[in-house]
C-alpha cells in the first residue's frame, strides 16, 4: 500500500531496550477533501530513510499494516495496529524528472488541416 501527502512531522530516532531496537515516526498529511494525519513508523535500518527528508515535502510512502494481540494482567485481550513504512519517495522530484524527458507540444497553429489530398486515389485498406 502507499500513502501520498505532505510531511507534517519527522521525529528523532529512538532506541529501546538492551537489544538496540530503533524506531522513528513520521506524520503524513494526505491531500484529500478531508486531510488525514497518518502516523507511520520506520523501524531498525529503515529509520535512516528519513534522513534526507524535511517537513513540508511531498512524499509517497510504501507501507505495511501490522496487528498485534496482547493479553493484559487481568486476562483481557487487546488488539493494536501499526503502520510501518519501508520506502519513501520524493513526489516533487519524480514529477519534474518525468516532465523533463517529454518534448514540448507545439502550439495549435502548427497543426493545419491538409489541403493537398487527392480524393481520386483509391485506398485499398479494408477499414
Amino acid at each position: 500500500m502507499e500513502i501520498t501527502g505532505s510531511i507534517k512531522m519527522i521525529d528523532e530516532t529512538k532506541t529501546y531496550g538492551s537489544n538496540g531496537f530503533r524506531k522513528r515516526e513520521l506524520v503524513i498529511t494526505t491531500d484529500e477533501q478531508y486531510p488525514q494525519h497518518i502516523l507511520i513508523e520506520f523501524i531498525q535500518d529503515k529509520c535512516d530513510l528519513l534522513n534526507s527528508y524535511q517537513v513540508g515535502q511531498q512524499a509517497k510512502v510504501s507501507i505495511n499494516i501490522r496487528g498485534r494481540e496482547w493479553v493484559n494482567p487481568q486476562g483481557e485481550t487487546k488488539y493494536f495496529n501499526s503502520i510501518q513504512g519501508w520506502r519513501i519517495e520524493n513526489v516533487g522530484a519524480a514529477a519534474t524528472d518525468g516532465a523533463a524527458g517529454i518534448p514540448p507540444v507545439p502550439p495549435m497553429e502548427a497543426f493545419e488541416p491538409a489541403t493537398d489530398l487527392n480524393e481520386e486515389e483509391h485506398d485499398d485498406l479494408p477499414f
